[in-house]
């Protein structure tokens, strides 16, 4: 039984999220219909992250089984024209060893996080960035950004609904960096709790509208506690851009 491992491109705006529920279109029941569509073949897709509902993916990794072999080319064309018109391109596929998991097999996971400011809302990018009428001092932001580094108990940072076994997690890489009026938020870690990077920027925002001091940021860190995390930032800005194996 030959398994597949798939990076995928998505705008997660019209979809409930990566997870299949009760209703409306998730991520993964789209790409299962997809597989079902040329294959015939009722597959369980497992991703690498399973983003929330708007958040969006330049490289989702995901996998599944089927019963014969298929060409791998031939499996992403399948997919892809299969997909339409949903906003969703397998951009790769290849055949890949039983003992790869999109999930558990992950190394690192990386994601951005893109706040526009400009006094006139978006209009190409509406649903794609966070905007903010204000400037924000995003010199400020990227000092801030290093009180995240290394291993901490990230409760404060953590959804009520989080299913992680513990709060405890290890961050990587916080880069806050600014083209025009776009800030861009980069962030790396073997993974991640739920609404945890969301939770981080929108947080790392107070800095920047100079309501919060880098100070402030540790303080609701050692707290944790989630009340003492700032507003979290809407889901329309997110990026799952890569993961490594």
């Amino acid at each position: 039984m030959p398994r597949f491992r798939i990076t995928i491109e998505y705008d997660g705006t019209p979809f409930v999220g990566w997870q299949r529920q009760a209703e409306g279109a998730s991520i993964q029941g789209v790409l299962e219909a997809a597989v079902r569509g040329f294959s015939g073949e009722t597959v369980s897709i497992r991703g690498a992250g399973r983003t929330d509902a708007g958040v969006h993916a330049l490289g989702q990794v995901a996998h599944f089984d089927l019963s014969k072999p298929w060409d791998a080319g031939r499996v992403r064309d399948a997919m892809n024209f299969h997909l339409r018109p949903n906003p969703i391109a397998v951009l790769t596929a290849e055949v890949t060893d039983d003992a790869f998991d999109a999930r558990f097999s992950a190394r690192k996971r990386y994601y951005e996080y893109r706040i526009l400011t400009r006094r006139a809302p978006p209009i190409l990018e509406r649903h794609r960035v966070w905007w903010t009428m204000r400037d924000l001092d995003s010199d400020m932001m990227a000092e801030a950004a290093k009180v995240f580094l290394g291993t901490h108990d990230f409760t404060t940072f953590r959804a009520a609904q989080c299913q992680a076994q513990s709060p405890v997690k290890t961050i990587d890489s916080f880069e806050v960096l600014r083209k025009d009026d776009v800030i861009l938020c980069r962030v790396s870690a073997r993974s991640f709790l739920h609404n945890q990077v969301r939770s981080m920027v929108g947080s790392l925002k107070l800095v920047g509208d100079g309501k919060w001091t880098a100070g402030d940021l540790a303080s609701a860190l050692s707290l944790q506690r989630r009340e003492a995390c700032g507003p979290v930032a809407p889901a329309a800005g997110l990026y799952l851009v890569k993961v490594d194996y």
